[in-house]
């Protein structure tokens, strides 16, 4: 087999391409959280805190050079407080997500099957088959499947062939 085939076949199966439609759409939901935290969540916080910008809290460890031209070297904890609050923020959504599935799942679950009908009655079942011997639909029953109180009248045992006479003389 072709390594293309095998890779179409790989493709074509349907959880490969549920995985990527999952991975596209977290990638666009990535973006919005991103959004939702840094324009909608942060701003708030930080005007709460002292009109503080969250993206630009950090800790200099060296500060920049224009002399030797040397970036600021920093540890910056805002941006890292930022990325934590979007993660908790898809956390919970996923969690809501999965909670709602699993609500579903137990719901299919814990739905009775459709019930199979109940088997005929032995009268209901004697009647089906007089129905259906009456309509022509089934062959008469043979005596060996016939009940004993339908069974066809024994054969009579076969006659006995005479011993044969001696000869006197």
């Amino acid at each position: 087999m072709s390594v293309f085939k095998e890779f179409r076949e790989f493709i074509a199966r349907g959880n490969v391409i549920d995985l990527a439609v999952g991975v596209i759409i977290g990638a666009a939901f990535n973006g919005i959280v991103k959004s939702l935290v840094d324009e909608v969540v942060m701003p708030p916080i930080g005007l709460v805190l002292g009109k503080i910008d969250f993206s630009d809290l950090k800790w200099v460890l060296q500060p920049a050079n224009a002399a030797t031209k040397t970036a600021e070297v920093a540890i910056q904890y805002g941006a890292f407080i930022n990325t934590v609050i979007q993660f908790v923020i898809v956390a919970w959504v996923v969690f809501l997500m999965v909670k709602g599935v699993n609500a579903i799942r137990r719901k299919d679950a814990a739905a009775p099957a459709p019930a199979e009908p109940p088997a005929p009655t032995p009268t209901e079942a004697l009647l089906s088959e007089i129905r259906d011997l009456l309509k022509g639909e089934h062959p008469a029953p043979s005596a060996a499947t016939a009940s004993p109180a339908k069974a066809a009248p024994a054969a009579k045992p076969a006659a006995r062939k005479a011993p044969a006479r001696k000869k006197t003389s």
